[in-house]
Parts: structure tokens; sequence; C-alpha cells
């Protein structure tokens, strides 16, 4: 195809825009999380110490990010024809892994130090740069979220919310050490829990999110629905149906359709007409159709036309039948074949076999053909 020659240009941009936000991400996580060191063992701040583990374990993951999107730029070879763009879900899993275990070490000596703690000693200079670290963490998340939407990271977009997670838990200290300055109460290693809870449990949903991608997951609806207003827009279609996506990486989604067409249409139309499709489906998504199947529908027969209407009806009177199409009535060779949507509540092979039951009592002379579909998207 034409319009594939433009996708290492894209990959090569996309792939410099995460480098290069990973980079700032990590010089600027670095230096909070070597201030926030040295503050937490001057004070005897577990809070401060875990709150700078928290932006080593950022930076870590950055890193991680960086690997992740080089590998996964590489071109295709004969050993991996659609590319390697799934290496940058299993670096976002090692990220989460990190996440998860910088959650679990931080708990245990959060705990430890509420049975065993030490008082903690502010200075205004550590409170002057916990302050500026919250801010810091707030335009970083920003400015790395941003990045992450404008180039399709999923990875970029979860650092970025990280950051701006991370500023509410820098904050959560500061607040702790006000209190302790104030009032005299320490809440050092409560805070500390609370911290670590909320870094196990990004760590958590990282994993989850990632193995969802891994495992293929229902394509995204608004997609889905523009692929599909694209090829109905073309006068000869009457219907796209049986949309599958496949995603072999970030922005990289192959799909196959089915098309509903004229019964009159010759090979040559057809032909002319899919590549039009695929041309503008990839140019207003970005998704390539890798195949585009063909079901015809009657034009020149009423009395099709009648035994549709009534097929139809019977069909879509389950409650499991989603939805009906790829209809089509030789009259002649005695013939019918549709595919039929079926939800989640039924086994295929127990609603097809009730279909062709009652189908049969009507039309006793007709073979079926009745192929089943999956609810796969909305």
């Amino acid at each position: 195809m034409e319009f594939e020659n433009t996708l290492p240009s894209l990959a090569a941009n996309r792939e410099k825009v995460i480098v290069r936000t990973s980079l700032i991400g990590i010089g600027a996580n670095l230096l909070l999380a070597g201030f926030k060191a040295v503050i937490g063992v001057l004070t005897h701040s577990i809070a401060v110490t875990l709150d700078a583990v928290n932006n080593l374990s950022d930076a870590l993951s950055s890193v991680v990010t960086i690997l992740g999107a080089k590998l996964g730029a590489k071109l295709p070879d004969k050993k991996h024809p659609l590319g390697y763009g799934r290496i940058e879900y299993l670096s976002a899993m090692l990220v989460a892994a990190i996440v998860l275990y910088a959650g679990i070490t931080s708990a245990v000596e959060s705990v430890k130090k509420i049975f065993a703690p030490e008082v903690a000693d502010y200075s205004p200079i550590s409170l002057i740069i916990i302050a500026a670290a919250i801010v810091v963490k707030l335009l970083l998340g920003r400015f790395v979220k941003a990045q992450g939407k404008k180039v399709g990271s999923g990875a970029l977009e979860a650092s970025g919310a990280d950051a701006l997670f991370d500023a509410i838990l820098s904050l959560s200290v500061l607040l702790s050490a006000v209190v302790y300055l104030v009032f005299h109460i320490s809440l050092e290693a409560y805070v500390g829990v609370v911290i670590s809870g909320f870094i196990i449990k990004s760590g958590v949903e990282m994993m989850m999110d990632t193995l969802n991608d891994i495992l293929g997951q229902r394509a995204d609806a608004d997609l889905t629905r523009e692929i599909k207003q694209i090829i109905v827009a073309e006068p000869e279609v009457r219907g796209a149906y049986d949309l599958i996506i496949n995603n072999y990486g970030p922005d990289k989604n192959y799909a196959s359709v089915h098309v509903e067409l004229p019964d009159v249409m010759t090979v040559e139309e057809a032909d002319m007409l899919t590549r039009r499709i695929e041309a503008k489906v990839y140019k207003k998504t970005g998704v390539i159709l890798t195949g585009i199947g063909l079901y015809s529908f009657n034009t020149k027969d009423d009395e099709a036309a009648m035994i549709q209407n009534r097929v139809t009806n019977l069909v879509m009177s389950h409650e499991w039948a989603l939805q009906m199409h790829g209809f089509y009535a030789d009259t002649a060779k005695k013939t019918l074949r549709f595919d039929v949507v079926l939800s989640f509540d039924v086994v295929p092979r127990t609603a097809i076999e009730e279909l062709c039951a009652e189908i049969t009592a009507i039309y006793p002379d007709y073979q079926l053909q009745i192929t089943p579909d999956v609810d796969i998207t909305d």
C-alpha cells in the first residue's frame, strides 16, 4: 500500500518526542530524589525519604520507557513482519513492577517507623525545597501528560498523571512537617504508609492496564464508530460489519471488515471501491485495513426482500441476537445465508441450532448458512 511509506517517519517522530520527554523527566526526578534524600537523612524523616524513593522509581521508569520506545520503533523484518511495537507493553509491565516493588518496600519501612519512631528535625530550607519540589512535579506532570496525548503514548500519559499525583503526595509530606512544627505531633510514619499505599495502588493499576493491552481488549468505541462512518459514506456501501482491530503496539493498528454491496457490482468496481476505502480509513484514522470482505444484498428479487424481513423479525426476537447482517436469499437455488452477532450470554452452537430449527419450520425447502459473530465492537 502506498500510504504505508509514511509509517517510518511517523514512528521516528513519535520516538523522538518520547525519548526527549522521558529524558527531561529523568533529569527532574533525579534532582528531586537527590535533594529529598539529603533532607530525609538530615531531618530523620521517613516520609521525605520515601518521597525520594518514589522520585527515583519514576526516573527508572522513564529509563525503561525510553528503552521500550527505542526497541518498539524497530522496523519490521522477516522474523517479525508486523514490527516490534508490542515491546512497549512489556516495558510498561516492567515499569509497573518497579513501582509496585518501590511501594511494598516503602510500606515495610513505614510500618517499622511506626513501632520504632525517630524524631524529625525540619529546617526552613528543607521545607522550601519540599515546596519547590511540589511546583516542579506539577509542571513536569502537565508537560509529560500533554506530550503523551500529542503522540498517543500511554506510557507518557501514565507518567504525567503519576507526576501530578506525586505532587499531591509531596504536599502531604509538607503538611505533616507543618503539623509537627506547630503541634509537635509526628505523622511521619503514618504519612509514609499512606504514600506507600498509593504507590502500590498505582503499580497494580499500571500492571492491569498493560496486561489488558497484551491480552487484547475491546477496540475503542469512538475509533470503530469513525471507521464505520467513513466506510458507509461511500454510496455503494449499505453497511460495515465484523470490524476487527488488531493492535501491534501504540498507534500500530491493523484491521479487517466486511462491507455490504449490491449484487450487481462487478469485481472491478468492488476492487476500486475497497482500495478507496483503505486509503480513506488510513488517512483519517491511521488504521491499516488489511482485508475487506464482501457481503452481497438482493436488489432484483422482491420475494427475497419479503424473506429477509420475516427472517430478521424472527432472529431479532431473541434477546441474545444483537445484530443480523450479510443477508442474501437465492430463491432459485433455495439458499439463505446471513451472520448473527451473539451476546456472551448464549452458547453459539445452541443459538445457531435453535435458529436453524425455527427458520426451517418456515422455509423447509431452503438450505441455511448461518455464521455466528462475536460482539467485539460497540
